[in-house]
Formats: structure tokens, C-alpha cells, sequence
């Protein structure tokens, strides 16, 4: 079953890769790329390395990346980040939505040929921690409208936790839905507050499910992920 889909384009899963360790990076991307095709890199990656690390992965492993850089600030600045990276080329781009609707379209207008991925609130908050910091009414009316926001201002694809997808996909239905906080039955929910299983997720309406621990800490994440990619297919 897991030839079937070697070095599959359309697999749904994207593998977050938290380590800073070169050789474990090689050694999962290795490992796994049977099975994904899309690997996040996020901030503490990209300052320890940069973009020179990030483009040497990109050529040996033909791998698609996703920049998990969550750009928050002024247009200018958003901007000039945007193009700085622009090299990589990157399938994906974050951006937090709440930056507001001219933020989010300074990127979309830099990097035209990547996909603009606006963060809503994060799968960490729960409605309470999502108050004490300031948002008011509940998670999915937060991230509804933020969701509103970003995409009628260049984004292409929303990142929120799987509870929200279908009521995103009922208002968006053209959007690209990207779900952190997935945990396979049995995992840990290590530190994320909004979790679902990759099948919930997926008959729930995400289009990408994006998973770390469970996949990269495990004893043969290769195994792991063809048998998580099997069992939403």
C-alpha cells in the first residue's frame, strides 16, 4: 500500500519538522517523503539557518516547502520579508490574519506564485485564553471572520484547528483548509487545546493536515505516516 503512494503530490499530510539537528532532518524527510511531499519549517529553523539550508533540503529531496513564519507587522516590513524569501519559492507562506486586510495583501502581492496562508487563532487558545488576549465572542466566530478578512485580501488558504473547518468551508467554499493540532488515536495532545484525528479532520473538510510530534518522535515515522496517509484514504 505505501508504493502506491510514493512521493505522493496530492497527499494531504504536511510534516512539521521540529528540530534544528541537520541530520535528523535529512534522516526523517528520508524516512517519510514516501508518503508527504510537504514539509514545514518554522521560524526557530529559518533564524538558525536561514535560506541558503532551507534551498540545499529543497534540491536533494524535491520537497515542497512550507514556510511557517506567522508575519505579523507593518506593511512595509511584511513586505520586504516577503520578497526576501522569495527565492525559496515556497508552497506555502504564513501570515497572522490578524495582522489586518492590508498586511495580508502586501504578501499575497509579493509572492505571487505562493499560496498565502493566514493563521486565525491558534490551536493552542481556547475560548478563554482566547479572551485574556484580547479577542471577543467565541473561536469560530473569531475565526470566521478573520478568515473573511483574509481571503478577500489575497489569501489562498486558512489555518485553523479542524473544529472550524466545516463552517469555514460552508462560508469559503473555495478555500484551502489547513489544520494543525492533529493527533492519530492514541497520541499525546502535547501542547495544543483544539486537537482532532487526521480522519476527523479530513471528513470534516481540511484539505491539509499538518502533524509533528506524533510523525517525527515516533521510532519509525516512515511506518507512522503511511499508515496515518492509509487511513484517510
Amino acid at each position: 500500500m505505501q508504493s502506491e503512494w510514493r512521493m505522493s503530490k496530492d497527499s494531504p499530510i504536511i510534516l512539521a519538522v521540529d528540530t534544528t539537528d541537520l541530520s535528523s532532518v535529512d534522516s526523517l524527510i528520508e524516512a517519510t517523503r514516501e508518503s508527504i511531499s510537504i514539509y514545514k519549517f518554522g521560524l526557530e529553523f529559518y533564524l538558525k539557518f536561514g535560506s541558503t539550508t532551507l534551498q540545499s533540503l529543497l534540491d536533494r529531496f524535491g520537497i515542497k516547502l512550507f514556510l511557517d513564519l506567522k508575519l505579523h507587522d507593518i506593511g512595509n516590513t511584511v513586505a520586504g520579508a516577503a520578497r526576501s524569501i522569495a527565492s525559496l519559492d515556497p508552497f506555502f507562506l504564513t501570515v497572522h490574519a490578524s495582522g489586518g486586510a492590508a498586511m495580508v495583501r502586501v504578501a499575497a502581492d509579493a509572492l505571487p506564485n505562493t499560496k498565502i496562508a493566514a493563521v486565525t487563532i491558534l490551536t493552542s487558545l481556547d475560548d478563554k485564553e482566547m479572551k485574556r488576549v484580547g479577542f471577543e465572542g467565541t473561536v469560530t466566530e473569531r475565526v470566521i471572520g478573520l478568515s473573511d478578512l483574509a481571503l478577500a485580501s489575497g489569501a489562498r488558504a486558512i489555518v485553523s484547528s479542524a473544529r472550524e473547518v466545516t463552517e469555514i468551508k460552508r462560508r469559503f467554499p473555495s478555500a484551502i483548509t489547513i489544520t494543525p493540532g492533529i493527533r492519530p488515536p492514541g497520541s499525546s495532545q502535547d501542547d495544543q487545546a483544539r486537537t482532532m484525528t487526521p480522519k476527523e479532520a479530513i471528513e470534516s473538510g481540511s484539505d491539509y493536515l499538518v502533524i509533528g510530534r506524533p510523525i517525527s518522535a515516533a521510532k519509525d515515522p516512515g511506518r507512522v505516516a503511511a499508515e496515518i496517509l492509509t487511513s484517510i484514504r
